[in-house]
């Protein structure tokens, strides 16, 4: 790439602000001048707003009514290959590029001056006379250490007022001091010796090492338990010794906490965080410090992909089959394609680490665009789990019960052997349904098109659409009747209460995102999981995530059937996938683990290629199917969705939108629909989807692009186009 241009004052430069403005707008450089890819404050009408020079301005204005920039910020500015990333995200998502800088600035006060602050950690003195406000506030600086908080956010993440707060101060017991804004993090050591290897790591990590050199994409695939964190922690060090920077891309909020305790162990200091659990005053210095280079390392969550590296050399996306590595809100990006293309743009490494790859992955090693490293067995004296299914056909169970009698005992033999034992089922809350068996009605939610499911725990009803939520009923709200509503299927907090009936010694903890107020609090039950606090857990797919918890030495998958139903293209890849991360939780120690499989299809093939562990077979079957249909990895699909308040004005723009497709059809795309989405209302919006199907080389932006310019849609109508759609509701 070409040098970043200078600009002397009075020079115009076009800067990208991130307001919803569909271009560019021309200033006059300040005094000083400034480099292209500063971040600057530039009026906007009555206001200031934060924006980056560009390019150079057009000059196709009244130079006398272009304003001036009004200060260059003091942070370091945009690298050149960062804005071709925005650029090229913006490109193929078809997303304005004022979103894009919205996404690549995500952190509050970024134009401050450099100054002091207020900060609160632990104080030398222990109070005896200690309030449970007190103990929270406490709890939260001991487990959040390495964080600085100031007065406001260490008082929200305990849940007290301040005053609580500065009490503990005047104590002792909480110390205040004034420290820099934004400090630079502590300097990790990649010379620090790593765990011992087997063979298998060994080898692996030579492998890296020798791709290391520019631009390469490697997927690391390894058996549950083989010990693939230590394989790609060794090219973190390889890349830190560089003098690069590094990230690694973790699926979901609850693992950060066990995997920074390995950073730290490895690397003698913890890298900097980037994820929803971190304060807002962290987030702006981890983001002024990755820009610097003040940051080696950085633990993040997707977004952390559009932080502004000095010098990025490696990408890791851990669980990289997980879908939530897609956003499906904002910008529609998928992480795991983007960290490809942003190592790409700055020659740096992808390590795309997984148990259970994704298709597309699979795909791309089988074309020969990615390279593959394997690790076949576990690490140590642990060994992959038995693997078993339980015909329900044959089991006699009550219609309210769900844990099978076979099921029942293995649990018994785990509980009088002191070890643990996993019952798993993908469904959040009590029950998926609450039925009027007077009427026949499912209470729904007022503002979707969809069923409200039983929290008992929080004694509500919940709309896991759009979070509305409401107090269980007493009568039916269609028909008033009374004592008539029953709950209809299971959910894991209705497993939970079964597991209690049956084994009444055990203790039994459910593990599922909604039942926890706090990333905090999520930390902390799965700390006691893994300490063998617990005898039996009842967990959705969050304990499918990388958790190790060594005493597990069964789990038993409570409804295995229940994501091959419905029409998602990827159903039968999803269930593959789930059951053997679930499986793989068991026998992760020295003892050797079962996992059994509930399911009334016990021959359906997916089911048979989980109990088999032939994956090679079932990928090469999914390959052939996906191909043969001409769907992603081997062909495009692309998510339109209309949505109004008016469900006739979304359906009728649908109509026009399907029957005028002329540059679709041009580049020989199909579009189908439109038709009601499958949840029809959210938040009181009707949404109308079409679906629009290429072959894989298709140049399908610029189709879409044309096709959507031919209309002029109602202010009241809203179009989002998903380019990759994971899913489909």
């Amino acid at each position: 790439m070409s040098e970043p241009q200078f600009f002397h004052q009075g020079d115009l430069v076009a800067v990208l602000t991130s307001q919803p403005l569909d271009r560019v707008l021309d200033y006059k450089a300040p005094e000083g001048g400034c480099w292209q890819g500063a971040f600057v404050e530039v009026p906007l009408g009555p206001r200031k707003v934060l924006g980056v020079v560009w390019r150079a301005g057009a000059g196709d204005y009244d130079h006398a009514k272009i304003r001036s920039v009004i200060r260059v910020l003091d942070v370091a500015p945009m690298q050149q290959s960062m804005a071709e990333f925005l650029r090229r995200v913006s490109e193929y998502t078809l997303t304005p590029m004022s979103k894009m800088l919205r996404l690549a600035t995500r952190a509050p006060g970024l134009g401050d001056p450099p100054s002091m602050r207020q900060v609160y950690r632990l104080g030398a003195q222990t109070e005896a006379r200690m309030t449970d406000a007190r103990q929270k506030v406490l709890a939260v600086l001991e487990e959040f250490a390495e964080l600085s908080f100031t007065l406001k956010e260490l008082s929200d993440a305990a849940g007290v007022t301040s005053s609580v707060v500065k009490g503990l101060v005047k104590l002792g017991a909480v110390e205040e001091l004034a420290t820099p804004q934004d400090m630079p993090f502590a300097h990790l050591n990649p010379s620090l010796p790593g765990k011992s290897l087997s063979e298998d790591q060994a080898a692996a990590v030579a492998q890296l090492q020798a791709n290391s050199a520019g631009y390469r994409t490697t997927l690391l695939k390894g058996v549950t338990g083989s010990g693939k964190t230590e394989v790609y922690l060794e090219a973190v060090a390889s890349c830190l010794n560089e003098g690069r920077q590094a990230l690694v891309l973790l699926p979901e909020i609850a693992l950060t906490a066990e995997f920074l305790t390995r950073v730290e162990a490895r690397f003698g200091a913890r890298p900097a965080e980037w994820h929803s659990g971190v304060t807002m005053t962290e987030r702006r210095r981890t983001w002024k410090m990755v820009g610097q280079g003040h940051a080696q390392m950085v633990v993040g969550a997707r977004s952390a992909l559009f932080l502004p590296f000095q010098d990025l050399g490696l990408i890791v996306v851990d669980e990289e089959h997980d879908s939530s590595y897609k956003q499906e809100d904002g910008v529609l990006y998928n992480a795991r394609d983007m960290a490809v293309l942003r190592a790409s743009l700055v020659g740096g490494q992808v390590v795309l680490a997984s148990a259970t790859p994704s298709l597309e992955s699979w795909a791309n090693v089988e074309a020969g665009k990615y390279t593959k490293i394997e690790l076949k067995s576990r690490f140590g004296a642990s060994v992959l789990p038995e693997m078993m299914a339980i015909d329900m056909r044959q089991e006699t169970l009550p219609a309210d019960r769900w844990i099978s009698p076979r099921l029942q005992k293995m649990v018994e033999a785990r509980i009088q052997a002191g070890e643990q034992s996993l019952l798993f089922i993908n469904r959040r809350g009590y029950a998926p349904i609450t039925l009027c068996r007077a009427c026949g009605n499912q209470v729904g939610c007022d503002h979707c098109d969809a069923r409200m499911v039983e929290h008992r725990f929080l004694k509500r009803l919940m709309c896991h659409q759009c979070g509305e939520s409401k107090p269980v009923p007493k009568i039916c709200p269609s028909c008033a009747a009374e004592d008539r509503l029953a709950v209809v299927g299971p959910g894991v907090e209705r497993l939970a209460e079964e597991a209690t009936a049956l084994f009444p010694e055990a203790k039994v903890a459910v593990l599922s995102s909604d039942l926890f107020g706090s990333a905090r609090a999520l930390k902390e039950q799965i700390a006691k999981l893994a300490a063998g606090e617990v005898d039996v857990i009842i967990g959705t797919q969050l304990v499918a995530k990388g958790h190790n918890f060594p005493k597990l030495t069964l789990v038993g998958v409570i409804d295995a059937d229940l994501g091959l139903q419905g029409s998602d293209l990827r159903a039968a890849e999803r269930t593959f996938q789930l059951m053997r991360q679930v499986a793989g939780r068991a026998g992760r120690s020295d003892k050797p683990g079962v996992a059994a499989l509930q399911t009334h299809q016990p021959e359906h093939p997916v089911i048979r290629a989980i109990l088999d562990g032939d994956e090679e077979a079932f990928w090469s079957a999914e390959a052939q199917a996906r191909a043969q249909a001409g769907v992603p990895p081997y062909g495009r699909l692309v998510g339109v969705v209309l949505s109004s308040p008016d469900a006739q004005e979304a359906f009728e723009v649908g109509q026009a939108m399907a029957r005028n497709c002329q540059p679709l059809t041009q580049i020989g795309a199909q579009i189908f629909g439109p038709a009601p989405a499958p949840i029809a209302r959210i938040r009181g919006r009707h949404r109308v989807r079409l679906l629009i199907k290429a072959e894989k080389n298709a140049p399908i932006q610029a189709a879409l692009t044309a096709w959507t310019a031919l209309f002029k849609l109602p202010n009241s109508l809203r179009l989002s186009i998903d380019i990759d759609p994971q899913s489909f509701y």
